[in-house]
């Protein structure tokens, strides 16, 4: 693993690929390259701050690396790989942050750092050397990195496991690779692709180190898979061959709702991506583009610095129930910008939904990281391109009705974002409090909004959720209808009336609703869809400030009509 330092250079084409959210096959492997010295920087760094850190019953740490330096004079382009598998670079960087106290975990520090062991016996395994050594066993799984683990019933929490080659037999724990307790990862397979399906790595999740939950069958994701691939490959197959030879792993987590996919990636974990069971393969393949965008774009930032932001100043992210930093912020405009070009391409009314929704929405945000002051140069040229690129398709024609439900879904958001994280200047609302019910002009005298962290009761997507059901399922639709809470978490009648258009019925229960006391953010934002879907003015008061309405209404105690109150707020049409 000593080789000559050369400076990575990404091509003028490569460059401009990434500014402007794409990247092919040749800007793919230049990422990979770079990610690779990121990884043995970050694996040294470690090394050298675990150099006085207690190794507990495992050897030394030199012992695992003068191991993992032999497998690599014998099988260097299998150990290349195994080091750039995705858990190692988590398993890296969230060690090294244990070491410089930034981060804490219940394991014992040596099962952490001596994780090396088990790479190092991993990549012997798999450059064929005879060795033996010991690897930490963690709540009864010894693993090794993308080989797979080998479960060792009755030992405690946090213990040790001898692993043995001879003669091309190889034991953990006493017990031959592929017998009763070892769990191999399933690898999925399309048009010669390959992605590993990694439930069994300690660091694959992302966030903290787990346990292995191995999978009792893998048929579900391979039909999920092969479905997705030939979705990506028909819709554009350099791009799709690109994300194949990027992508390494998925980590499957359990289903969840349906329209409510969870996913995650990280920058220290390249070529991963962390994925509830799919919908379908239409949603899978949606989800690999937005995790592998993220991907790219933590590559490309470990090269150059799109922003530099000191005041940890939080913003609206139309994507999120959370406000966001300015770094989570790009990240999100990068990955929904690669996900609005994929629908762009997918012609069938759930796709042209998505399609004008996130359109919309990756504009809004891009304007919001746009007029920030914390981006660099290379920073506003990222978002430039993105934005130049993605100009020309708001403009485009959608079909009326899938329009008209993005527009619904995204004045929701924004709303019930502002309800929930908004709070009005005391002194405005007294101002207001006190002209009532003269006129008042929309912003009475004080200072704006502050932002503060709100506890929302449902997902902010509660009414656009409904309206993928409508969408792509009428049947099962129209099974929801008497009952939607119990399939869409939070879903309440008045929002089965909002997405289907009876607005007339949707804003009698929303106002009978806050009349009676019960004006929740949700409430508040749905009278304001229902009135401006009637051509009430109040609409436009109430979207546009929520959270002052529902203030001023609790500082009237409740004396005001809130369609009276939406109405003084609405801005004046010229």
């Amino acid at each position: 693993m000593h080789q000559t330092a050369r400076p990575h250079v990404l091509s003028p084409q490569s460059f401009d690929e990434l500014l402007g959210g794409g990247g092919g096959p040749e800007t793919v492997d230049a990422l990979r390259a770079s990610e690779r010295s990121w990884r043995l920087l970050v694996v040294r760094a470690l090394l050298d701050a675990a150099a006085t850190a207690p190794t507990g019953p495992l050897p030394p740490l030199a012992e695992g690396w003068r191991l993992l330096s032999r497998a690599w004079t014998v099988a260097a382009p299998e150990v290349e790989r195994l080091l750039s598998y995705p858990a190692v670079g988590m398993w890296a960087a969230h060690t090294l942050r244990r070491l410089r106290g930034t981060v804490d975990h219940h394991a014992p520090l040596w099962a952490e750092t001596g994780h090396l062991h088990a790479l190092a016996a991993s990549a012997a395994v798999r450059a064929g050397l005879e060795f033996r050594t010991h690897i930490p066993v963690r709540h009864g799984w010894a693993v090794l990195p993308a080989l797979g683990a080998m479960r060792v019933p009755g030992s405690p929490d946090w213990t040790v496991a001898e692993v043995s080659a001879r003669d091309g037999d190889v034991r953990v724990a006493g017990r031959r690779l592929g017998g009763p307790d070892w769990h191999a990862p399933a690898g999925l397979r399309a048009d010669g692709r390959t992605l590993l399906l990694d439930d069994i790595d300690p660091y694959r999740a992302l966030r903290t180190p787990g346990v292995p939950e191995p999978l009792d069958s893998a048929v579900e994701w391979q039909e999920l898979f092969g479905s997705a691939w030939d979705i990506l490959h028909a819709t554009d197959r350099d791009e799709a061959r690109a994300l194949a030879d990027g992508l390494v792993s998925v980590v499957p987590r359990p289903r969840s709702e349906r329209f409510r996919p969870h996913s995650a990636s990280s920058g220290d974990a390249f070529g991963t991506a962390v994925a509830s069971v799919p919908d379908d393969g239409e949603q899978f393949a949606s989800t690999l583009v937005h995790e592998f965008q993220h991907n790219k774009l933590s590559a490309f930032m470990h090269l150059f610095t799109l922003y530099e932001d000191q005041d940890a100043r939080l913003y609206y992210a139309p994507w999120r129930d959370d406000p966001r930093p300015l770094g989570g912020l790009l990240q999100g405009v990068y990955a929904f910008f690669g996900v609005t070009a994929f629908w762009r391409r997918r012609d069938h009314p759930l796709g042209r939904f998505e399609y004008a929704l996130w359109r919309a929405q990756t504009a809004h945000a891009l304007g919001t990281v746009g007029r920030s002051d914390g981006l660099t140069d290379l920073g506003r040229r990222l978002v430039a391109e993105l934005a130049g690129r993605l100009e020309p398709w708001l403009v485009e024609p959608v079909d009326g009705r899938a329009r008209a439900a993005a527009d619904l879904a995204i004045a929701d958001h924004r709303a019930t974002w502002r309800a929930y994280h908004l709070r009005p200047d005391r002194g405005t609302v007294r101002s207001l409090a006190a002209a009532w019910p003269h006129e008042a002009p929309p912003v009475a005298p004080g200072h704006g909004p502050t932002l503060v962290p709100g506890r929302p009761v449902r997902g902010f997507d509660t009414r656009a959720v409904l309206t993928r059901w409508l969408l792509a399922d009428p049947d099962g639709f129209e099974r929801l209808r008497d009952d939607p809470g119990a399939t869409v978490s939070g879903a309440r009648p008045e929002d089965i009336d909002l997405v289907t258009g009876r607005t007339a019925e949707a804003l009698r229960a929303c106002h009978a609703r806050i009349v009676r006391g019960e004006g929740d953010p949700e409430t508040w934002v749905g009278l304001g869809l229902a009135a401006r879907a009637e051509g009430d003015p109040a609409g436009e008061g109430l979207l546009a400030h929520p959270e002052l309405a529902a203030a001023l209404h609790t500082e009237l105690d409740g004396r005001a009509d809130p369609l009276e109150l939406g109405r003084m707020l609405a801005p004046e049409t010229p």
